[in-house]
């Protein structure tokens, strides 16, 4: 997760981080990405039920009828886990969470252990009367998915209507004092489309918009081929940074984030090079707090049937089960190899990641799609899009 609003448009400091200690505790939740202890903040796929159907949708979700592997006390059980253990966030997602009618009771668990409860969602079932429930249990954010404007996002979503329902479930939000914020995964379907995710955080008045790069996973592994190139990843980033100093320009100082591609951190940085040479310094330190990709280790993820991996988008590697065993034991099992490695990554990288100047601030990237492009989980990111002479030492 990389903060374009926080780095290129200097919305925090280095001295913002460190206030606190850099204890992921004791840090607000627009700083936990500069945590120093990683403790990770935990996706829960909590139903694989969605009542959309995503092209893109790496959870391979199925129709909202029918029982969730995991009930009700058995959740508690998992979270009240977590919480001791530390996790700082517990972020509900599916499938689509609100065809769960405990997520309500669950999220309200989660709070009152202390944790931070979002969810991640497609917005199509937030009522009046949800948002309402929602706020008074404590949420911390919900974030919202669009694929664009209405047409692209129907298509995407392969639901009529998909598109208003969502801009409902934003307004009932926004009507009950939510923070709310836009999801976008980025790819040659909707590449276009960013300026239109710009105007309708303006227009809606949202606070935070997160731009996803694609990670081949679930269906998303079908829209392979439809990553946009390395010229025009780069061209996106630049393309959302120009966007969101334009925002700061007009006095909207929004957040905006891109995830799953942390190449982005060091583009920051070299752009600002050029533009601002002592608020790259800044940058860079704030990078280094960062240490890019975090699987495994500062993000992990429990599937609707309990069992535990690195992320939600890889679920080849399964470290154990919740319903077997406590997470906090499996997340710091020495003998479980890969989820070990993954702890230290970057002394086992191999390629062009193994002698990039940037592997301390990026973290390898995305193990996920080394294996699903390569077959080999140490294999080079196929998705960083830096050049040979930017990363040379």
């Amino acid at each position: 997760m990389i903060g374009i609003s926080k780095l290129y448009c200097g919305a925090v400091e280095a001295s913002d981080a460190l206030r606190y200690g850099r204890e992921s505790g004791k840090l607000p939740s627009h700083l936990l990405q500069f945590s120093k202890d990683k403790k990770p903040v935990v996706v829960w796929n909590m139903t694989r039920r969605c009542n959309l159907k995503c092209v893109h949708c790496y959870a391979q979700a199925v129709d909202p009828n029918g029982k969730d592997e995991i009930n009700t006390e058995q959740g508690k059980t998992i979270i009240k886990d977590l919480a001791e253990y530390g996790a700082p966030v517990m972020l509900f997602s599916g499938g689509e969470p609100l065809v769960r009618e405990d997520l309500p009771d669950l999220a309200k668990y989660a709070t009152e252990q202390g944790m931070r409860a979002v969810i991640s969602t497609n917005g199509t079932l937030i009522t009046k009367e949800k948002a309402a429930e929602l706020k008074k249990i404590g949420l911390s954010y919900v974030g919202i998915s669009l694929d664009g404007g209405e047409e692209i996002h129907d298509k995407f979503r392969q639901v009529p209507g998909a598109f208003k329902r969502a801009i409902r479930g934003i307004e009932n939000c926004k009507a009950e004092g939510l923070k709310v914020g836009l999801r976008f995964t980025i790819n040659k379907r909707n590449q276009t489309e960013i300026p239109k995710l710009f105007q309708l955080l303006r227009d809606l008045e949202v606070p935070r918009i997160c731009f996803y790069h694609l990670v081949y996973s679930g269906r998303g592994s079908e829209l392979i081929k439809e990553d946009l190139d390395h010229q025009e990843t780069r061209a996106a980033v630049n393309l959302i940074m120009d966007e969101t100093r334009r925002c700061y320009e007009d006095g909207l100082e929004k957040e905006v984030l891109t995830v799953d591609n942390h190449a982005d951190g060091p583009l920051v940085y070299l752009r600002m090079l050029k533009e601002d040479p002592k608020r790259a310094e800044e940058i860079a330190q704030l990078l280094q707090f960062n240490e890019g990709n975090n699987s495994g280790r500062g993000i992990g993820c429990i599937s609707w049937d309990g069992k535990v991996h690195a992320d939600q988008f890889w679920r080849n590697h399964t470290f154990g089960n919740v319903l077997e065993r406590p997470f906090s034991e499996i997340w710091d099992d020495p003998n479980i190899e890969l989820l070990h490695k993954l702890k230290d990554k970057k002394q086992y990288v191999k390629g062009r990641c193994a002698t990039c100047k940037y592997l301390g601030i990026c973290g390898g990237n995305f193990r996920a799609r080394a294996e699903a492009y390569y077959g080999d989980v140490w294999a080079t990111d196929p998705a960083c899009y830096l050049t040979d002479d930017e990363i040379r030492p």
